[in-house]
């Protein structure tokens, strides 16, 4: 434990040092909001020390369903998040100057500790945000809560709101998975370590890499007579038609036809290198999806799908040719669609 650090050690401690340092200047987090009367959509972006974006717009509409409005002065966390950053920032560089393997891992250990409570507090926050509401709000819907997503995507009301790590939020992450490699280096490395412990940080890697992979963007089931279609606006019924398209960042869109899907691709408001991934509904299976590139097309005026595209998915060849007896029509491709 007294030993002194590896020079891979080293170099990942200055790199970390650094990107900390500069994530005191950069937002860390941001919430965007799309709905069909913003188009351009609305984004409320989170530094260590203020708040950016559209604040006033979303403060308007927070009015009028009785959230309170967001004020810089009203978080002390804007007044010690820079100094906190600052400070672990420093110890890194304290930990290049002791050069010990101990202080590594307590400055690691310290870095953990931070990243989970300052998770733990901005859900509070947002849990206050969201429940705590003005019972004299212009709109009032009984039992409804505006509380945005920690991460990911949630509907609220006709807003989707998209919660993401800005810059500084992925410079957090870099910085974690780098002290991840320090801490793997400096463990396997040492000479007092027992087998067991080997095992187990080999799991945790795992686990980790498991966790990351998760995190991957992939459709979500369908609602039935409550998600709306992202093209048409139109309530999604019919179970056997319609897909979904989901952005590399994770934004997920619903179509309740295949007509729809192809229109809102062509439209060009999600440039394709974008689109992380096109999930059509199974026709056999509904409530399954198809990717894009594993499914077959039927399209015959007898399927009689909810705006006229008529386009049937299968994840067999076979399942398309037995329903196209019921069905007659023609075999067709998404690059046909999409063109």
């Amino acid at each position: 434990m007294n030993r002194k650090l590896l020079p891979l050690t080293k170099i990942i401690t200055v790199i970390t040092s650094i990107a900390l340092f500069a994530s005191i200047f950069v937002p860390l987090w941001k919430i965007e909001l799309a709905a069909p009367q913003y188009p351009e959509g609305l984004v409320l972006k989170i530094y260590p020390h203020k708040l950016g974006g559209d604040v006033d717009v979303i403060n308007g509409l927070n009015h009028y369903i009785g959230m309170r409005t967001l004020h810089a002065e009203d978080f002390f966390e804007f007044i010690i998040l820079p100094w906190l950053i600052g400070t672990i920032a420093f110890f890194g560089i304290l930990t290049l100057i002791v050069n010990r393997k101990w202080f590594f891992l307590a400055w690691t250990a310290f870095f953990v500790l931070f990243g989970i409570t300052a998770m733990f507090d901005f859900y509070r926050w947002e849990y206050n945000y969201g429940h705590n509401l003005d019972p004299a709000a212009a709109i009032r819907v009984p039992g409804m809560s505006y509380q945005p997503p920690l991460i990911g995507y949630k509907q609220l009301l006709n807003f989707g709101a998209y919660s993401i790590p800005d810059l500084g939020g992925w410079i957090f992450i870099g910085v974690a998975l780098l002290l991840m490699v320090g801490l793997f280096l400096e463990l396997r490395n040492s000479v007092t370590i027992t087998r067991k412990l080997e095992i187990k940080t080999s799991s945790a890697a795992s686990l980790l890499l498991l966790v990351m992979m998760s995190c991957s963007a992939g459709p979500e089931p369908i609602r039935l007579g409550t998600d709306g279609c992202d093209f048409c606006k139109m309530t999604i019924t019919d179970a056997k038609f319609g897909g979904e398209l989901v952005t590399k960042k994770g934004k997920l869109f619903k179509f309740d036809d295949m007509h729809c899907i192809s229109s809102f691709y062509k439209s060009g408001s999600i440039a394709p290198a974008e689109i992380g991934g096109i999930w059509f509904v199974d026709f056999v299976n509904p409530g399954k999806f198809i990717a894009e590139k594993q499914s077959f097309l039927l399209k015959s005026d007898a399927l009689r799908s909810p705006m006229g595209g008529n386009i049937a998915a299968f994840s067999r060849m076979e399942d398309l040719e037995k329903f196209k007896t019921t069905y007659p029509g023609d075999k067709v491709s998404w690059e046909q669609l999409a063109k």
